[in-house]
């Protein structure tokens, strides 16, 4: 199967619920943002703009949990800012796992090494650890491949070394590290604005599937991603033993725009997608579907590749951080919502206040001009998943999509130039590759 059954059984006995109730709106995933505090800068990413007043501000554990137990979603997606830096990220995993969600943990992997050394620790603390025997297998072999250094590893094995925090983030079947990858290294590096990020994720993945971690990746596409090279890197990262992907197309929302003008001095309409060019840079997507263990429906998939239409579902898959609800979705702020912030205070108002018919693309036409080039999963696969614009067949490809067998690793990652050369720098505008260029010019 695609996706482990218990979690695919639970998403798909949660959703025939809501219908059997007739439930006309109800939350699928729930997007967590606990803070938007980030150790990189994303090109294309908003946050650090709309929410520059408040960078440094976070969500109570509290506040977190209760978003989840208020909105009931099935899956949780930890995002931000970059989750790891989150003080309380281990009480909140906990939390939710013990109130049986699926984690998705999104991060862009810079600490996720520390994270699993601290485990690996707090287990060679436990002498009830059945665990111990095969994680000293495991650390030699970690040691053995670079994974982990020899000074990390006396500090793991030391008993009497100190441990800051009791609660560690442990290998569960409920959980995912979900790496941000958006390319091989010279793409993802440009794009992250930091050299040798790639190279960490890389190392990051590796240590995770030999501790027994679920690990999936998340990749935007933007309009000078070269697909082939992307093809490549998911050939990579399939012979590395990644258990899945998402992806979506970049989409030009008003606070990433203003941020790439201001900061970066560089045009949107030169990086995102429009309409046209996600169907374009997505026509392959339908046999990618086959090759790789892409997350989602083969419904999402065919609106990528210009097959069908969807319309947007963006209250399936609402956006929570410090400020509140966000309305109307995670890449749009109104200025609506409780006192005039564009945030509610709770799910339902946000599901009873906003007028949904007021976005969206439908037949072709934009309902709000924002919206235009949008085909993102957050609108857009949950229409798909709960059977919106549905066509005869639907179902049953879902199911066997699904419920069928996952594809095999390719074979072909080792014939991969994954890392095809350092030239972020800055990124797009500061970066040695554009200072390469400026010189031969």
């Amino acid at each position: 199967m695609r996706f482990p059954l218990a979690l695919t059984t639970k998403i798909a006995a949660y959703i025939i619920g809501h219908k059997l109730r007739r439930t006309d709106k109800f939350a699928t995933v729930l997007q967590l943002e606990p803070l938007h505090t980030c150790n990189l800068t994303c090109t294309g990413c908003g946050r650090i703009r709309e929410y520059s007043t408040s960078i440094k501000d976070m969500m109570s554990l509290e506040d977190c949990l209760g978003a989840a137990d208020e909105c009931h979603a099935p899956m949780i997606s930890i995002c931000g800012g970059e989750p790891l830096i989150y003080p309380h990220i281990e009480s909140l995993i906990k939390g939710l796992l013990e109130r049986k969600r699926i984690v998705y943990v999104c991060t862009n992997a810079m600490f996720m090494r520390k994270k699993m050394r601290e485990w690996m620790k707090a287990e060679f603390r436990k002498p009830e650890s059945g665990l111990r025997k095969e994680l000293e297998t495991k650390l030699v072999e970690l040691v053995a491949t670079g994974l982990v250094s020899e000074k990390e590893a006396v500090a793991i094995r030391d008993q009497q070394s100190e441990i800051k925090n009791p609660l560690t983030i442990a290998p569960s079947d409920w959980m995912y590290w979900n790496v941000h990858l958006d390319g091989l290294e010279r793409t993802h590096d440009l794009i992250v604005e930091r050299e040798g990020v790639f190279k960490e994720c890389v190392l990051a993945i590796k240590m995770a599937k030999l501790l027994g971690y679920q690990v999936a990746t998340n990749t935007t596409v933007y309009k000078e991603t070269d697909m082939e090279q992307l093809e490549q890197l998911f050939d990579f990262l399939s012979d590395l033993g990644v258990d899945g992907h998402t992806i979506t197309p970049g989409y030009e929302y008003d606070a990433a725009k203003k941020d790439m003008i201001s900061r970066l001095n560089l045009q949107p309409e030169n990086f995102f997608l429009t309409r046209n060019l996600t169907v374009q840079k997505f026509a392959k997507m339908e046999e990618w579907m086959e090759r790789y263990t892409f997350f989602g429906t083969p419904v999402y998939f065919e609106f990528l590749a210009g097959k069908r239409d969807l319309t947007c579902s963006a209250w399936a898959i609402p956006t929570r951080n410090m400020r509140g609800w966000k309305a109307p979705c995670y890449f749009m702020t109104d200025a609506a919502g409780t006192n005039g912030t564009g945030h509610y205070e709770s799910y339902a108002e946000l599901l009873e206040s906003v007028d949904w018919e007021k976005y969206g693309v439908v037949d072709g036409v934009a309902r709000d001009p924002r919206c235009e080039n949008c085909m993102t999963h957050c609108g857009y696969e949950p229409t798909a998943s709960l059977g919106r614009n549905a066509q005869p067949g639907d179902t049953w490809k879902t199911i066997k999509f699904n419920f069928g067998s996952r594809p095999m690793p390719t074979g072909r990652g080792s014939e991969v130039l994954a890392y095809n050369g350092v030239t972020s720098g800055n990124g797009h505008l500061t970066g040695k590759q554009a200072e390469v260029e400026a010189v031969a010019s």
